[in-house]
């Protein structure tokens, strides 16, 4: 990935202030340089995506065109739904037998509440009976067989009225599963209806649409594209190489191809933790700090990321570098340099040349 400084053609009069002679020799020169890390990518409404439908079907009906301002949940395709629709009514119809069967089951728990109300009532007078005979036992004033018979009688009495208590506990609990079971059912029915509906997720601009009317889609069919009106990002791309350097908060010049001339200062306000295998690159998110008059989305852009900046600092032009480390002395002389800071065009002598002395271009 090639670096490149923004700012360098604002300083190229200082650092190429004395003009190279015939032979192309020239003196090192006093000017600033900037380390700059290159990124490259589009212009983005905040928040866009690009709408899809949830399930495949026939485009019955597109119900917004391209540019207009939209409402979070405005109908934006209708999508054919006649299977959906059948499903949903019996669904309903169900639901509604449902309703009329539970009539039948109240009708039923409300009997069986009776029931388990007179089994108590003979619980609690058996129950009764039994104590009292079983307090007299002892003084051998009843049978044997008579309190045998009382006590079989309160057992049974108190086996009847947990079995009641039981059957009514079921009988409540088929009411509320049937109720559950058909209300969920429709539910499921008119969502999956609903998807045939394709609605905006937010409040913005349609700024695309991509499909037209009669066309089959499925789920994979991109739809629209929508994004927060007047409200853009850039989305750059960051070599893995560079990445390293690239921190939040960071100015950058911006260039694009719609304003030819002109530098725009932006921001970097997120980066994505996580690298594309494929391209090998890093994407970042900067917004302008002053939005140029007129954006569009998927506008190209090319920024360079400021790292550092040093004034006054001696440099000559990379193009007179031999290996990357000498530099030409009276015109075939090879001396060594230390080297700082560079840009595109220009690299910063730290160490071995001096301003009065001359270089020449490799041969």
């Amino acid at each position: 990935m090639k670096v490149l400084n923004a700012l360098c053609f604002l300083f190229i009069p200082l650092l190429i202030s004395c003009s190279k002679k015939d032979n192309g020799e020239i003196q090192p020169t006093k000017g600033t340089i900037t380390e700059s890390v290159y990124a490259s990518g589009v212009v983005k409404s905040e928040n866009q995506y690009t709408v899809y439908s949830t399930v495949n079907g026939v485009l019955q009906k597109v119900n917004v065109t391209a540019g207009q301002t939209i409402v979070q949940g405005q109908s934006l395709f209708q999508i054919e739904s006649d299977k959906a629709a059948l499903n949903t009514e019996n669904a309903r119809l169900a639901y509604q037998l449902s309703n009329e069967n539970n009539h039948y089951i109240q009708d039923k728990i409300s009997e069986m509440e009776t029931k388990v109300q007179a089994a108590k009532d003979k619980l609690a007078l058996d129950q009764s009976v039994y104590n009292r005979n079983k307090n007299i036992k002892q003084y051998n004033v009843i049978s044997e067989v008579e309190y045998e018979r009382v006590e079989l009688a309160y057992k049974n009495s108190k086996s009847n009225y947990e079995a009641a208590l039981k059957q009514l506990s079921q009988l409540k609990a088929q009411l509320q599963n049937e109720q559950s079971r058909s209300n969920i059912n429709l539910k499921i029915n008119e969502k999956a209806q609903n998807d045939f509906n394709v609605k905006s997720a937010f409040s913005g601009e349609l700024f695309d649409v991509l499909v037209k009317e009669g066309t089959l889609i499925t789920t994979q069919t991109p739809l629209a594209v929508i994004g927060k009106k007047n409200s853009y990002l850039l989305e750059l791309d960051v070599d893995e190489n560079d990445m390293v350097k690239v921190k939040l908060g960071q100015i950058m010049e911006v260039t694009m191809d719609s304003y030819k001339g002109k530098v725009f200062e932006a921001t970097v306000d997120k980066i994505y933790p996580i690298m594309d295998v494929r391209s090998r690159t890093f994407k970042i998110e900067a917004h302008f700090t002053k939005l140029p008059q007129q954006l569009y989305p998927n506008l190209t852009a090319e920024a360079n990321i400021v790292i550092q900046t040093k004034k006054n600092v001696l440099t000559i032009p990379k193009s007179y570098l031999v290996n990357n480390e000498y530099v030409l002395v009276n015109k075939d002389e090879k001396r060594k340099v230390k080297i700082g800071l560079n840009d595109y065009e220009h690299v910063e002598i730290l160490d071995g040349l001096s301003a009065e002395e001359t270089i020449y271009p490799p041969k």
